[in-house]
């Protein structure tokens, strides 16, 4: 079945779910301001000089110039024709929707697969029956998230600390990248992020450790923890 802008099983993390019965579909735009030189625009506004150093853009399928120019013509799209957009991306969800039930199996859905963007208010209520979730860099956004059905976990960079300890003192959930990943962090029980990408399943109030991977194993801005 084929999707105009979503994927499922085409990344090894988010795979590990279908262990736990559920299919991941998941949007992959081009990060930070990749796309503008096209007709885009930024897709990451929280994004540090760290994060973008040490995104996972061109890793994995990601490295494939066919898969970075599909990218950046769905980015392209997305700005450029919003409404057509959002009616392609429904019709994907429905799509997805019926294979999973055809497979026995639950299905979630990332929409920030490399982008920052704040379905919350753009896309998600049309589907309160479904389980979105993402992960984000948007501090209010992640503090004022009241859907039910939106699972956030905000992500830290080298910017970010203070609020990432303001997120997890609030009982909601950060993610880390480590060198290596412990089990505390700044008092905080770490789980296995890298278990499955089912972040909704997480329990609450805890840091969700990633080892580095890709770039980030050579980062030295502060993003990656040298735990």
């Amino acid at each position: 079945m084929g999707y105009h802008l979503l994927s499922v099983g085409t990344d090894a993390k988010t795979v590990k779910g279908e262990q736990f019965g559920w299919l991941t579909f998941i949007l992959y735009l081009a990060p930070h301001a990749i796309s503008k030189p096209f007709g885009g625009s930024n897709v990451c506004p929280f994004a540090s000089p760290g994060c973008t150093g040490a995104c996972l853009y061109s890793s994995g399928m990601g490295k494939f110039s066919n898969v970075q120019e599909a990218r950046i013509r769905k980015t392209v799209e997305f700005f450029e024709d919003r409404q057509g957009f959002l009616d392609r991306l429904a019709k994907d969800v429905e799509k997805a929707v019926k294979y999973a039930e055809k497979r026995g199996m639950k299905c979630c859905f990332r929409l920030n697969g490399t982008s920052d963007i704040n379905w919350a208010s753009l896309f998600i209520p049309k589907f309160p029956e479904l389980q979105f979730y993402d992960y984000t860099k948007g501090f209010n956004r992640m503090l004022e998230n009241d859907l039910p059905n939106y699972h956030l976990t905000f992500s830290r960079s080298e910017k970010n600390q203070e609020q990432v300890l303001q997120v997890l003192e609030s009982g909601n959930n950060a993610a880390v990248v480590f060198k290596k990943v412990p089990t505390e962090w700044q008092g905080f029980e770490v789980v296995d992020g890298d278990k499955s990408d089912l972040r909704f399943l997480d329990k609450k109030g805890v840091v969700v450790g990633l080892k580095a991977k890709g770039d980030a194993k050579k980062d030295t801005s502060g993003f990656v923890v040298q735990y």
